[in-house]
């Protein structure tokens, strides 16, 4: 076997696990980042004023008219 040949492979399969292992880094960093947007969503959610009641009787509010 030629020796620069041996080189070749092994030097593309340090790189493909090289690149394996930082595909495994981005993937978690991802995660790590959606969790977070996850949250602050949740938390604005929260933050948001909670709707008044909606008017039960009388005539203010009760009633909608409507034109076709």
């Amino acid at each position: 076997m030629d020796v620069s040949l041996s080189n070749s492979i092994m030097h593309t399969a340090t790189a493909m696990k090289n690149a394996e292992t930082a595909n495994a880094v981005q993937v978690n960093v991802l995660k790590k980042s959606m969790d977070m947007q996850e949250n602050a969503a949740a938390q604005l959610l929260q933050a948001l004023p909670q709707p008044q009641q909606l008017a039960a009787s009388g005539t203010l509010g009760t009633q909608v008219n409507t034109y076709a």
